[in-house]
């Protein structure tokens, strides 16, 4: 395989980085050694904190863990959706319209990307319920969103979470697809190897 750009679409991980609220803010304490001087550090962190995976575990009882969705599922060619024409959420209309296929790895770009990340927006694009029981219903590989969750913000309707997971279909958030034209890539997004927890950071790229 030969690649001509490597896209890093991954949040910066530093104190200042914006969280869903509620959720743990990044603290980073440098420590030294006192046997050799040299530095280490301790990181607290949340396992939705910045580019991440949920898990099925993340909202269904009893559900798997993220050590428990084979590393398969996360690389392997993708397809970036352009979603930039919805306003508030994103649309089933505006995917019916790509002809998603069963086992796609998707990426949704919406004006949250060119937007930025370095404020939290209340007002965030989000995928609509019914956008995701059409991706569920299609048996997509996987699913990624360009902010911090893929519900509305506040709201109890958790169907756009429920929908996917519950069939097992991972969801990536926070994913920055600024740099990133719509179209065909090949995705490398690998979670931190926790055992038995609802998600976890992740690095991830794309290859053109």
């Amino acid at each position: 395989m030969n690649y001509q750009q490597i896209i890093d679409i991954s949040l910066p991980l530093h104190e200042g980085t914006i969280v869903y609220p509620g959720n743990p803010a990044i603290e980073i304490e440098e420590i030294k050694s006192q046997s050799s001087g040299s530095v280490l550090s301790k990181i607290t962190l949340g396992s939705h904190t910045g580019t991440h995976i949920d898990s099925q575990k993340h909202v269904v009882d009893r559900g798997k863990p993220l050590d428990k969705i084979a590393l398969e599922t996360f690389i392997g060619n993708c397809r970036v959706i352009d979603c930039t024409s919805d306003e508030r959420s994103v649309k089933v209309e505006t995917l019916q319209k790509n002809n998603i296929q069963k086992g796609e790895r998707i990426l949704l770009k919406t004006t949250n990307s060119s937007r930025g990340f370095e404020t939290f927006y209340d007002d965030y694009i989000f995928v609509s319920p019914e956008a995701s029981k059409y991706l569920a219903d299609t048996e997509v590989a996987l699913v990624a969103i360009d902010y911090l969750s893929i519900k509305q913000r506040g709201s109890k309707d958790n169907r756009p979470h429920t929908y996917l997971l519950e069939k097992n279909i991972p969801i990536i958030e926070g994913v920055d697809l600024s740099k990133v034209e719509a179209g065909e890539y090949f995705l490398v997004i690998l979670p931190l190897k926790f055992i038995g927890t609802d998600g976890a950071p992740a690095r991830a790229v794309l290859l053109k």
